[in-house]
């Protein structure tokens, strides 16, 4: 381990929006502070909130939680020529230089989060090597922890970045992603806890003119996870394509909300997300939002998740949204589907002599494979393949 670092053209659009209970407010006009005071107690019954179980937050929704002394580390395991990671305190201008949190968790998190881990990728840089921070657990019961990490990338930087979470915690943190001008920068951020950790995470991204990004969530460990990814396009020919793998056993709550504030022209994302659930009381939560603001003419946008439930008493909530304030679109779409395995593939592949619960796995595999593939870096394919075999053969799936 590395030392430690402590296209339709009309009249403007009407707000467009599908899902149990549209939210009483657009996404334009969420309350955005750095004060927890300015949010509310969180009670469950809010839109934001409404899927999220309140009671195994250990205290962050209402501020009754117990600070952890040491409750969490940072880890530098990899860093190439060109980059430098150091620690920055909160005082520092960077510190919420990109992320104005609109949630009250992620304003704590601030708050309480006394210094960052601060990624520097120099302009013009192309490491040949992916840059790793691992953020370790201490122990999920002796009170929660706060963290802040910051990741710049300068123009026409091109960088891979692996946030690997591992541990036990109870954790509330920001990670605030800056996207230079010509600048390509492939996040993977693992969360990969202890059975017992609790995390509640706001990633929000900035990208800069002709700048891409590509995010890929891996959500596997953890009681509860919930990870909110909010994108912000400041510059023309922005893109950002954003991936997610989560797998939800017995009792786990994994829940993934997503942002796409589209508010400059000729920028376009796209979000493809991807669950498998198996065991009582597994639940996952997919929420994706996309905001074209009267300005984003041009912009280009799609959508979708994909839940397999693998066995009864599992529940999946899979909610996309879309909010149109322009015509002037070249495309915007969505689409949601959640279902059992595919009673047709499980036949083609027994009729040719594979057993069930082979033809299963192959199943789940297939499922998943698309977007393992994305993550372009072997290990981590390997282990996340590894660990979906290892849920499976536990349920006899």
């Amino acid at each position: 381990m590395g030392e430690p670092i402590g296209s339709a053209a009309g009249a403007v659009l009407a707000e467009h929006s599908h899902g149990v209970g549209a939210p009483a407010t657009t996404r334009a006009q969420l309350l955005r502070s750095r004060d927890v005071a300015d949010f509310p107690i969180v009670t469950g019954r809010e839109e934001e909130w409404r899927f999220t179980p309140i009671r195994r937050l250990r205290g962050l929704s209402n501020g009754t939680f117990v600070p952890a002394p040491v409750g969490l580390s940072y880890h530098s395991l990899s860093i190439p020529d060109g980059v430098t990671v150091t620690c920055t305190p909160r005082e520092s201008a960077q510190f919420g230089a990109v992320l104005t949190p609109f949630d009250r968790v992620s304003a704590q998190a601030m708050t309480s989060a006394t210094d960052a881990v601060t990624v520097e990728v120099a302009p013009n840089a192309a490491p040949t090597e992916p840059i790793v921070l691992r953020v370790e657990g201490k122990g999920a019961h002796h009170g929660v922890a706060f963290g802040h990490t910051v990741l710049n990338v300068g123009a026409s930087a091109q960088a891979v970045v692996v946030l690997d979470h591992v541990g036990s915690a109870t954790l509330a943190d920001n990670v605030e992603i800056s996207v230079g001008a010509n600048a390509s920068l492939r996040l993977i951020s693992i969360a990969d806890w202890d059975r017992d950790a609790v995390q509640l995470q706001h990633h929000k991204a900035r990208l800069d003119r002709d700048a891409s990004l590509t995010h890929i969530a891996v959500t596997l460990g953890g009681d509860v996870v919930r990870q909110y990814t909010s994108v912000e396009f400041a510059g023309r020919g922005a893109q950002v394509d954003a991936y997610g793998i989560y797998f939800a056993d017995a009792g786990q709550h994994l829940e993934h909300r997503l942002l796409m504030d589209h508010g400059v022209p000729d920028c376009r994302s796209n979000v493809g997300y991807r669950g498998a659930l198996q065991g009582q009381d597994a639940h996952t939560v997919w929420v994706g939002d996309v905001l074209i603001r009267p300005e984003a003419t041009g912009t280009q946008t799609y959508e979708i998740n994909r839940n397999l439930v693998l066995t009864d008493g599992a529940r999946a909530d899979s909610v996309p949204n879309l909010e149109i304030q322009t015509g002037e679109v070249v495309s915007a779409g969505h689409a949601s589907a959640t279902g059992r395995f595919d009673d047709e593939q499980l036949f083609y592949l027994q009729a040719r002599g594979i057993p069930e619960a082979e033809a299963r796995r192959l199943v789940v595999r297939g499922f998943f494979a698309e977007l393992v593939n994305k993550i372009g870096l072997p290990d981590i394919q390997d282990r996340l393949s590894s660990a979906i075999e290892a849920r499976l053969a536990v349920r006899g799936v």
